[in-house]
């Protein structure tokens, strides 16, 4: 029996990797889980209320690109948030998570390759499913370092011209996962300029839009809307995970051009898993309220707060210009963290578990990701671990 080859060279994923380096050891301490990013805020108030009332949308088939309330509902937010118009008709589709959506999107646009396999941009390191992305379409994926040296956020534009003439997608996380980097205008600017004269789309993931310190990050939609960019350049994901402390409900969007969108919706058509309508109502009343969401950063930023006074003197350790990771330097990132989990229970990722090895190494070796999504006296207590395992 065969099995596809595009895919054999894939890594474990880096929760599988993180039990096979820490769970034949016992902890040092009570255990203290700063590893995923699931948000552990309270969720909305009003979802048990909005959810019982809709019980009954259970009994139908959901609406696959979205209802019109929730469509509606998302480009408001837009508007609200960004100051962009969006058609909901024709210009933005609800994703049952944004991992679909980040995937579907480049099966949907990505070309076939002709002669010598199209490109597909991602920042290393980066959300895996990217990768995926690229090699489920068997495009070449070019892993592009996200360094301290670059700002934490790739340097697209350094990059060979024959190469960039074959790239097809360029995907960007902003504010960036793990690192916390922030894309300003600037660079989204450049970005899109960038697209347009090598003809390649950027896939902007904004999951993270959200969880800021003092200045909302900007938003490639206002940046492209601003700068008269075609709009079929690109398609930017967001959703109400880490919003709205909701990464159970599985409730995203996606939002590009008219043309592209057309070629998504085409596909999910055909292989989408829409979201249960009670679920969609749920989504729709999250997107119109910001109150849940000002409470929610009001947290992150006391979180903030511990974090800058925790490693307050210790290079390169200070809280994210947006997120909730820590992305902390180490010697060496998988030592680090079975050193800090036998000594101390505090349980973190490798960094390199979100990169890839390159001809100039991998940038996330020396480096732990730490997600601050516990309560803020339990988030206070591992950084403390951290600081005093590692830093001491």
């Amino acid at each position: 029996m065969r099995f596809p080859e595009r895919f054999s060279q894939l890594p474990d994923y880096a929760f599988p990797r993180l039990r096979s380096l820490l769970d034949a050891h016992a902890p040092g301490g009570d255990v203290i889980h700063m590893t995923i990013g699931e948000p552990r805020h309270d969720p909305p108030p009003f979802v048990g209320a909005v959810l019982a009332e809709a019980l009954d949308g259970f009994g139908r088939y959901p609406a696959n690109d979205g209802t019109a309330a929730l469509r509606e509902a998302i480009c408001g937010w837009v508007g609200r948030r960004y100051g962009v118009a969006l058609d909901p008709q024709s210009q933005v589709m609800a994703l049952n998570g944004t991992r679909e959506g980040l995937f579907n999107a480049a099966v949907a646009l990505c070309p076939e390759a002709g002669g010598r396999p199209p490109v597909v941009l991602t920042p290393n390191p980066f959300y895996q499913v990217y990768a995926v992305a690229a090699l489920a379409m068997g495009a070449e994926p070019v892993y592009v370092p996200a360094t301290r040296e670059t700002g934490f956020l790739p340097d697209y534009a350094g990059l060979p011209t024959d190469l960039l003439d074959r790239t097809e997608i360029a995907y960007l996380c902003s504010p960036a996962n793990p690192q916390g980097a922030v894309a300003d205008e600037e660079y989204l600017r450049d970005l899109l300029a960038l697209a347009e004269r090598h003809d390649f789309r950027v896939f902007a993931d904004e999951c993270y839009s959200e969880v800021y310190d003092a200045d909302p990050p900007p938003g490639a939609l206002a940046v492209a809307a601003a700068a008269g960019a075609d709009p079929e350049r690109l398609l930017v994901f967001n959703s109400l995970s880490k919003r709205s402390n909701l990464p159970g409900l599985r409730s995203g969007f996606v939002a590009g051009g008219p043309r592209s969108m057309a070629r998504i919706r085409q596909l999910r058509a055909y292989a989408g898993a829409p979201l249960p309508e009670p679920l969609q109502e749920v989504a729709a009343r999250a997107w119109a309220d910001e109150a849940h969401v000002d409470a929610s950063r009001a947290i992150y930023r006391r979180k903030y707060a511990v974090a800058a006074e925790v490693f307050d003197g210790i290079d390169g350790c200070g809280p994210p210009e947006a997120g909730f990771f820590l992305w902390l330097p180490v010697e060496d990132g998988e030592a680090a963290a079975l050193r800090l989990w036998q000594a101390t229970g505090v349980r973190v990722l490798p960094g390199a578990y979100l990169s890839r090895d390159t001809a100039t190494g991998n940038p996330g070796n020396g480096y732990i990701r730490v997600a601050m999504v516990a309560t803020e006296r339990e988030v206070q207590r591992g950084l403390l671990a951290v600081r005093d395992c590692l830093y001491g």
